[in-house]
Parts: C-alpha cells; structure tokens; sequence
C-alpha cells in the first residue's frame, strides 16, 4: 500500500504559494508606482523590451519576470520588536531605487518595464521571496548578480563590479569598481543559463 501525503494548508510552501499567486493576480504597474502606498511585502519586474540577450524573456503578457525581490519593514533585518509594518513605505521606496538603477543605465529603458507588487505580513514576505526566486528562476536573480546593490560605499572600492553594472552600463558608483568579466562573456552567459 502507497502512503498519500495529506495536504496541508498551512505547510510553508502552500502558504508560501498563496502569496505569490496574489501577486501574480494583482495588476500591472508603469514601474516605479506613481501613488505613494504604505507597507512592506514582494514584488516581480518585467521586461517588455527590445534588447536581443534578453528576447526569451521579453513579454507584453508579463508571465516571465526578469527580477523578483522583497522590501522588509525597517528594523525587521535586526530583530526589532519596534516594527510598524503599517506605516512603512519599505516597498514603495524599494520600487523607486530600481526605477533609479534603470534610468541611470545607457542601454534600458524605463518605460519597457512593468511591476507587481503586494504588501504582505511581514513573517511571510521572506518565504514568498524564496519561493518566486525558486520558480522562475528570473535573470537578474540568478544569471545576472548585481541590479538590487548599493554603493558600497569608499572603504569597499576593491569589490569588483557587478555583472548587472557590465551588461547595463551607467551606475556612477558602479563604474568606479573594476569589472571581472568582459560584456561579450556575460552576454555569452546569458546565453548558456538563460534561455
């Protein structure tokens, strides 16, 4: 006799999986948001655009995103038990700093780039992070390291320059840092695991 695992709504995936359904069923956005909204939560960009490395991912229908991240309440990455997840604006903030990292580059075009976005409980926006992440697999996750980075500031000049800041040239900060790999590799990377 074969043993049936029960279904259990509460497991982690299945929660975890919750989540991301309603973000996926929530609507579209012009990246970055234009409303200010409070909250914390996940979010999925995507790529509507024309450059060739990127062709197999380029959708209008927006089933594939290029980048999925988190934006967690402040406070939260040290323990605080001070957290207000209700008036943080963590979220929105986070989707104006990629808006930012986007216009600055000489080669991408804002206007090619949608967003979905859902505030979420604090506790579970981790897990629907890791989850979306596993799923699809998205470029800028896991092909091309880099797009969500900030200046690391002068006393860490020596790290080299993210693979994101080669392919898309135009962060200032970016362009101080010394680059390990060459365009014409990365774009070959891209290639061989993206597609």
């Amino acid at each position: 006799m074969t043993m049936t695992k029960a279904y259990d709504p509460l497991d982690y995936a299945n929660l975890a999986r919750s989540v991301v359904t309603a973000l996926l069923e929530s609507a579209s956005t012009a990246l970055p948001p234009t409303e200010k909204f409070s909250g914390s939560g996940v979010y999925a960009l995507y790529y509507t655009g024309s450059l060739p490395f990127y062709s197999h991912i380029s959708s209008s229908d927006l089933d594939k995103p290029i980048y999925v991240g988190k934006a967690i309440p402040t406070g939260a990455r040290k323990g605080s038990s001070q957290i207000d997840s209700d008036s943080s604006t963590e979220l929105f903030r986070r989707l104006h700093d990629h808006a930012k990292s986007i216009e600055q580059t000489e080669n991408l075009d804002l206007a090619e780039f949608q967003a979905r976005y859902l505030v979420v409980e604090p506790v579970w926006i981790t897990l629907a992070e890791r989850f979306l992440i596993d799923h699809f697999k998205p470029m800028w996750n896991t092909v091309i390291e880099g797009f969500g980075n900030h200046d690391p500031g002068s006393g860490r000049r020596n790290m080299r320059r993210p693979h994101w800041d080669i392919i898309h040239p135009g962060r200032p900060w970016a362009a101080k840092l010394k680059a390990a790999q060459t365009l014409e590799e990365i774009v070959r990377l891209i290639g061989t695991q993206g597609g």
